[in-house]
């Protein structure tokens, strides 16, 4: 059974997934498709809807499917990482969005995409800390 911080973790990185993808796909949306890399094949609002349909799907299932945490979890790092390209062509493409309107900010903000992985990692399970034992369906801990 997972610990309380790592369910809080798995619910909060969830739900924040779901309400990111929402505003992918409303009020928000010509602020994403300014994220968008010039070099990207893809339409800037296709890429957009995507983008919000794969995190509101991803968000939700890391919610509700806490049986599937470890899953949800490595495919939400991934997502972060396939991402990942796309925020450093807005440091280097100097594109101003969400109040990144500078080249500090954009930049600062690029270190904060591995904490995103580390933290789908952390919710679904792959991360332990030293000494902390899982458990999985069937399996059984002696002391």
């Amino acid at each position: 059974m997972p610990s309380a911080p790592r369910t809080g973790a798995r619910l909060l990185l969830g739900a924040a997934m779901v309400g990111a993808g929402i505003l992918h796909l409303t009020t928000q949306r010509q602020e994403f498709q300014a994220q968008v890399p010039e070099w990207f094949p893809v339409d800037e609002d296709l890429t957009v809807l995507a983008s919000g349909v794969a995190e509101i799907a991803l968000g939700a299932a890391f919610v509700a499917l806490p049986r599937k945490r470890r899953t949800v979890g490595a495919l939400l790092a991934a997502f972060f990482v396939v991402i990942f390209p796309g925020n450093v062509a807005q440091y280097l493409e100097g594109t101003d969005a969400f109040g990144l309107d500078t080249d500090t900010k954009r930049l600062v903000r690029l270190f904060f995409q591995p904490l995103l992985v580390l933290w789908a990692l952390y919710g679904g399970g792959w991360l332990r800390r030293r000494g902390e034992v899982g458990r999985r369906a069937g399996s059984s801990t002696t002391r």
